[in-house]
């Protein structure tokens, strides 16, 4: 019976640990991701402005003609 659940423990430790590992490697990849569109959503931002003014400028070039 001993032995069942020293074995047992062991199981237990070693799917822990695997589980704590995952965990690490799900948040890693959660903060990369979060940065990757933190950075996609910068560039939209910037983009949008420039379409803004350009959009901007040409409206005030065609009313100027």
């Amino acid at each position: 019976m001993q032995a069942q659940l020293s074995n047992r423990l062991q199981e237990l430790k070693a799917e822990f640990e695997a589980g704590q590992k995952k965990l690490t490697e799900l948040e890693a990849q959660t903060n990369n991701l979060r940065t990757m569109l933190l950075r996609i959503s910068g560039a939209i931002q910037v983009l949008e402005e420039e379409l803004a003014k350009a959009h901007g400028e040409d409206t005030a070039n065609a009313a100027r003609a």
